[in-house]
């Protein structure tokens, strides 16, 4: 594979706390694709504990680290990045003002940084998505669809018809979720059942795609699907465990496989006539057996394909050679071409603390006039 960027180390940034070694490289297509879409991707990956941010800049390819715990889905909107991690969500907000300001002046149009946090106890929460300004996220220790609440664990809002009822028993592993028209639309499972950890025993392919709220299966055969996205008046599915991605028929069910990619497929960002999709490397458990995807277990890639609508071909691909085995979401935030962050763990990221303060006399500062840099 020809390659026009690579690393050997963990980001661009000052040295770090705790270093994994992390190589990659990307095809060189690659970084000319996403400067053209003038944007940032998105890739968590829980296995590693980041959230890696991936910019293309005067023909180079810029990684930034963050570190979460557990990391698993993303969800962004124009004010900021909420990250599903272990036992909460964090939300990072994105204070304009301030970077512009940071050093270089002028270099960055984003700044992203955390500030609040949401604690649900470990619900095994996987994608999110922003339904207007309300977060959704998918409660797969629970079955169910829900949204986070500063009083509650979380709070319940849609689950199949054929769950009976809550508990905490990963009955169907629900595992993602579509939005259409400012609703959520779709979402996916591993099986129907409604026992604790049913869809353990045969999972080959009795994935499935619901609609919601009407509970309506769309279509069912998948292995292990997720990263359901409604794109182009398109429902599109990644067939995991066949490394695939596919599109459904939803009025008859009918799924056209679009292109097999070497990883199982999970997280999706579709954008202009690209599809970025999340590629990882799959453990040898009884959780991946008898996927028709271990056929191929010494072949998979971890990182991100990306697949051209309109030529129907991969284009592109960026892979981590070392240290990050399995993906989970991929998400573009459009737009920002060199944004800076300081996640929750700022100092172990290698990055000084911004404290932020209102002006004297100020009852409420939605947009800080004053802050400071750590050292």
């Amino acid at each position: 594979m020809s390659t026009d960027a690579s690393g050997p180390n963990e980001s661009d940034a000052k040295p770090k706390e705790n270093l994994r070694e992390v190589q990659y490289e990307c095809s060189r297509h690659f970084v000319p694709i996403l400067e053209h879409l003038g944007g940032t991707l998105l890739v968590s990956t829980y296995q590693a504990g980041k959230l890696v941010a991936l910019t293309a800049r005067e023909g180079k390819l810029h990684l930034t680290f963050l570190n979460f715990d557990r990391p698993m889905g993303v969800a962004v909107r124009p004010e900021g990045i909420a990250v599903a991690c272990r036992d909460q969500f964090w939300f990072l907000e994105n204070a304009v003002d301030i970077a512009r300001r940071l050093p270089p002046a002028g270099s960055h149009d984003a700044c992203y940084l955390a500030r609040q946090a949401v604690v649900t106890g470990e619900i095994q929460a996987h994608e999110l998505v922003y339904v207007g300004q309300e977060l959704w996220v998918v409660n797969t220790l629970f079955s169910c669809l829900a949204t986070p609440h500063s009083s509650f664990s979380f709070v319940p809002r849609w689950r199949p018809p054929f769950i009976s009822g809550l508990a905490a028993e990963d009955r169907c592993h629900l595992n993602g979720l579509a939005v259409a028209n400012g609703a959520v639309k779709y979402a996916t499972a591993m099986a129907q059942t409604d026992t604790a950890g049913g869809w353990r025993p045969n999972k080959v392919n009795t994935g499935c795609v619901m609609e919601v709220p009407s509970g309506r299966i769309v279509a069912s055969g998948f292995a292990m699907p997720h990263s359901p996205r409604v794109f182009q008046d398109k429902l599109w599915v990644l067939d995991s465990g066949r490394g695939r991605l596919t599109n459904v028929d939803t009025a008859t069910g009918a799924i056209q496989p679009v292109t097999d990619m070497p990883g199982y497929t999970r997280g999706l960002a579709m954008h202009g006539q690209f599809a970025f999709i999340g590629l990882s490397k799959i453990r040898e458990t009884s959780t991946f057996g008898g996927m028709p995807i271990a056929e191929k277990i010494g072949e998979l890639k971890c990182g991100v394909g990306v697949f051209d609508l309109a030529s129907q071909q991969t284009v592109a691909t960026f892979q981590f050679v070392s240290g990050v085995d399995e993906i989970f979401d991929v998400t573009l935030l459009p737009g920002v071409r060199n944004p800076a962050f300081r996640g929750p763990h700022a100092q172990q990221d290698g990055e000084n603390t911004i404290w932020m303060v209102p002006d004297p006399g100020m009852k409420t500062a939605p947009a800080p006039s004053r802050f400071w840099f750590g050292v």
